[in-house]
């Protein structure tokens, strides 16, 4: 199977500040992408040739935010960069950067709707 996850979508009530806070924690820039239905969807950066998932920010309706029970990790260099970012974008951090044996690094953040999302490094 290969890694299993293709995709992901983050689902958020208030586009405008869910794009300001990830674009802040992870300095980058989300991309619009066009969609038929009523929905709004922003893109992370991504290569679908490249190893990991690419994903968006999506704002439907009758799809709230936080409380769901799956969990997306981003990769960084170093994730105690990124969650440093989190409280001045407007999240809070739910466990700081920890130790997880021969696979690295994990920090847990919250984002301003509530979905919690994982930091993932080697370092």
């Amino acid at each position: 199977m290969g890694n299993p996850v293709g995709w992901f979508e983050i689902y958020v009530q208030d586009m405008e500040r869910a794009k300001a806070f990830y674009q802040k924690v992870f300095q980058t820039e989300l991309a619009r992408l066009g969609v038929e239905d009523d929905s709004e969807m922003w893109a992370f950066p991504g290569e679908m040739t490249s190893y990991g998932a690419p994903g968006a920010l999506v704002r439907m309706k009758g799809c709230p935010s936080g409380g769901n029970a799956t969990l997306v990790y981003f990769s960084c260099q170093d994730c105690a960069v990124e969650a440093g970012r989190v409280a001045q974008a407007g999240g809070k951090i739910a466990r700081e950067k920890f130790a997880i044996g021969e696979y690295g690094f994990v920090a847990l953040a919250l984002d301003p709707d509530g979905n919690m999302f994982g930091l993932h490094s080697m370092a």
